[in-house]
């Protein structure tokens, strides 16, 4: 390699956009929204790998995901979680930002939240939670 060669790599290559972000997303083979939330990771520009489970909560115990905050299914990024219908954006926050969590979840399943929306039903109002050490709970982000 050249010196010229040498120098575009060095100079040029990290200012080119990044390949799309993956996330590893374990779901349930039966699940519709499941699916359209993976389907909203797409539009964000995240590259999602499904992997099916039939036993979603031996999945959840075996990735960290505290009880109180499940959902339907669960996303690996970066070695944090990402449970339920959370935001793209608010997973994009959290990569940027780096915190010194173990991931983020939505509980339950809200309605308008990513994956969740029901023509003609008003959203609900929900919020993202972050779950540090020692399963500590906290707002990150208000929907």
């Amino acid at each position: 390699m050249n010196r010229a060669s040498l120098f575009f790599l060095a100079f040029f290559l990290p200012a080119l956009p990044a390949t799309a972000q993956q996330i590893e997303v374990h779901l349930s083979p039966t699940c519709g929204c499941c699916k359209a939330w993976v389907r909203h990771l797409e539009q964000a520009g995240f590259t999602p790998r499904v992997v099916e489970s039939q036993d979603m909560a031996a999945t959840k115990r075996a990735l960290g995901v505290p009880g109180r905050i499940e959902s339907c299914h669960t996303g690996i990024v970066d070695g944090y979680f990402v449970e339920g219908h959370v935001p793209p954006s608010d997973i994009r926050r959290l990569l940027k930002d780096r915190p010194a969590v173990l991931g983020l979840a939505v509980p339950g399943m809200p309605v308008g939240s990513p994956g969740m929306e029901v023509p003609g039903v008003a959203a609900e109002k929900f919020d993202t939670l972050v779950v540090g050490p020692n399963d500590q709970i906290r707002v990150f982000e208000k929907h």
